[in-house]
């Protein structure tokens, strides 16, 4: 059975589709979608959380492209979505690799990357 016969993986692909009517629309939808859950109980309030996803495409060679999610200090566990999805996939290809860093004031209290990360 391949990956998308899963319910709870085209359950996923409805979720990201929601709203979309026309062709158009759902074109700007497609492409890579990253979902990120963090944790940090023993922390709080001790600085904001910033949760940074860095990334590389196939088709802009070795830039590394950032985008960075924040929360408030008091946050102890959270939830970010990083999308790579619409003109940006289409033009610059699926993305290849990529890590996730997790700061509190600054700090990094951890960090998850694809195998390929450099």
């Amino acid at each position: 059975m391949k990956n998308y016969d899963e319910p709870s993986v085209r359950m996923e692909k409805l979720r990201h589709l929601h709203g979309a009517v026309s062709m158009a629309e759902r074109r700007e939808k497609l492409g890579q979608y990253y979902t990120m859950l963090w944790s940090d109980p023993g922390s709080a309030g001790q600085g904001d959380i910033e949760l940074i996803f860095e990334y590389q495409q196939g088709r802009t060679a070795s830039l590394v492209k950032r985008m960075v999610k924040k929360f408030p200090a008091s946050d102890t566990h959270g939830k970010a979505e990083f999308a790579v999805i619409g003109q940006n996939y289409f033009k610059n290809g699926r993305v290849i690799t990529w890590k996730a860093t997790l700061k509190r004031g600054g700090r990094v209290l951890d960090t998850k990357q694809s195998y390929l990360w450099r």
